[in-house]
């Protein structure tokens, strides 16, 4: 045969993988209001940077018939291509090729890209859309699975790993996204479950939709497995590549710099948060008065909404930034805002990113149902994940830093490097009303004038102990600092920090608080 009838060849067998799974199967896939893989891949990567290995790999089944039919692909797509001109490692599956199931080559190929994007040290996206396991497998599309999550294991603190459920994703193919650092979903077109709607359904006696079970809104609000919600695909593609400019691409290199930027002048940090202390406000307006270009992408923003976590940046350098929100359950830590918190430190950590603290919380959320939730071993992982980290860690208390919160949000004693306050701050075991009515309770119910004389005991305890100056006179703050010079006193901190070396006693690994 000659060079040019192999070449014609080649061109055909490209052609024929190319329609994936065919005319009709594409038109289903549109009508369901959703983007082919390819087009899935070309819209993420840079212009024409794509380029696919393994495109005529096939399944190797035999048994139910499984000889008779042809898998272009095996229904995933695998390569390489770019982001704003930086390497990246790509899959998607192809929901127009057997539903996208997931057998044994299709499990290889994408623990292919997923060895080539831990060997390069260059993010991984992985596309989620499909039927599940691949039935007529049997036990190797299982073994699909367990090598994949092993490397998702692998993988993890080593490069960026982002999940993207654009379709279904059932049974045991839930567990990759859970494995990795961002999960993304699209509002009517993820679903992610354990079990169908019927199984649920059959358990608890009740009508229940796909939707309710494992739409994107559920995950975004109520379970927490999704990072990003988006109302179209288009508007994910775009969180993932402003995601990917913030972090690094690997955890032995720092984030991509940029020219740093003022802050908005709409975001006037003197007249954000309200002196008095029970008055709510929204905390990420504190962030943005400090973040270059008052730009900050939050992570998880619908779920456990008590505290807030994402990334912005700081005279151009990647920041990964923590605060309780006052304006939700006044900033408590409870089960979920811990877990929340935990996680994104971890990988602040995992990624040397430099974390900064906002507190203002009066302490975690005490109750029945909290305790029966586990709140001290959810509560712990906060703790854990401060005292663990190695990368500069800044805490600025804004208002209340009380009790057991005080300890957990960063303080001086789980090693941070730097701790201002505000002159607002009240720093105590508890905040002054509660404090006073035990401290000066006989006092109090004695009284000619209860509650003149509560009210006089409050504002007693307050201004000997609720205040910043007794923890700066012990040294567990280093400063109190007027809130203009917020930002400036953040730029000196992470400036003189950036050569941080710690030394950690020598060991396998700790034991979080799972």
């Amino acid at each position: 045969m000659s060079l040019k009838r192999n070449v014609l060849d080649l061109r055909k067998r490209k052609e024929l993988a190319l329609q994936g799974g065919g005319e009709e199967a594409i038109k289903k896939q549109v009508a369901m209001g959703k983007l082919t893989a390819r087009e899935r891949i070309e819209a993420i990567l840079d212009k024409n940077s794509f380029h696919e290995y393994d495109m005529f790999v096939e399944h190797q089944a035999k048994d139910f018939d499984m000889d008779k039919k042809v898998f272009h692909g095996d229904g995933v797509i695998i390569g390489t291509g770019t982001i704003y001109g930086e390497p990246v490692c790509i899959y998607a599956q192809d929901f127009t090729v057997a539903g996208g199931s997931l057998g044994l080559m299709h499990a290889r190929k994408i623990s292919k890209i997923m060895d080539h994007a831990l060997k390069m040290h260059v993010p991984l996206i992985g596309i989620n859309d499909s039927g599940g396991a691949r039935i007529q497998e049997g036990v190797d599309s299982l073994a699909g699975y367990g090598d994949i999550f092993f490397r998702n294991t692998q993988a993890s603190g080593v490069i960026p790993q982002l999940s993207v459920i654009l379709g279904p994703c059932a049974g045991g193919a839930v567990y990759s996204p859970a494995l990795t650092d961002f999960v993304f979903v699209v509002d009517n077109i993820s679903k992610m479950f354990i079990t169908g709607p019927e199984v649920v359904k059959t358990v608890l006696g009740e009508e229940i939709s796909m939707e309710e079970l494992g739409g994107a809104r559920v995950h975004s609000e109520i379970s927490g497995n999704a990072h990003f919600f988006a109302l179209t695909e288009q508007e994910c593609f775009e969180q993932i590549k402003k995601l990917l400019m913030l972090i690094p691409w690997s955890n032995r290199v720092k984030a991509r710099p940029f020219p740093p930027k003022e802050p908005k002048s709409m975001y006037n940090i003197e007249k954000i948060v309200p002196a008095d202390p029970t008055q709510p406000y929204d905390v990420r307006d504190v962030i943005k008065a400090v973040a270059d270009d008052s730009d900050f992408l939050e992570v998880q923003q619908a779920f456990a909404r008590n505290i807030v976590v994402g990334f912005g940046r700081i005279q151009g350098e990647t920041i990964g930034f923590v605060a309780n929100q006052p304006c939700v359950m006044a900033g408590v830590l409870d089960c979920d805002s811990s877990d929340k918190a935990g996680r994104f430190i971890r990988f602040c950590d995992a990624f040397n990113i430099p974390i900064v603290t906002f507190e203002d919380m009066p302490g975690y959320l005490p109750g029945a149902e909290q305790e029966y939730a586990g709140v001290i071993r959810h509560g712990a992982k906060v703790l854990y994940a401060y005292s663990e980290a190695t990368v500069p860690k800044i805490t600025v208390i804004l208002r209340k830093a009380y009790g057991g919160g005080y300890i957990a949000m960063n303080s001086r004693h789980l090693k941070a490097d730097f701790m201002f306050a505000w002159p607002t701050a009240e720093i105590a075991v508890m905040g002054p009303e509660g404090a006073a009515n035990i401290i000066f309770r006989k006092e109090i119910i004695s009284s000619p004038n209860p509650e003149e004389t509560r009210k006089a005991k409050v504002a007693e305890y307050r201004a000997k102990f609720a205040n910043p100056y007794v923890a700066a006179s012990k040294g567990y703050i280093d400063s109190v600092i007027e809130p203009a010079e917020t930002r400036k006193i953040l730029i000196h901190s992470i400036e003189v920090s950036s050569n941080k070396s710690v030394i950690t006693p020598a060991k396998k690994h700790g034991i979080p608080p799972f």
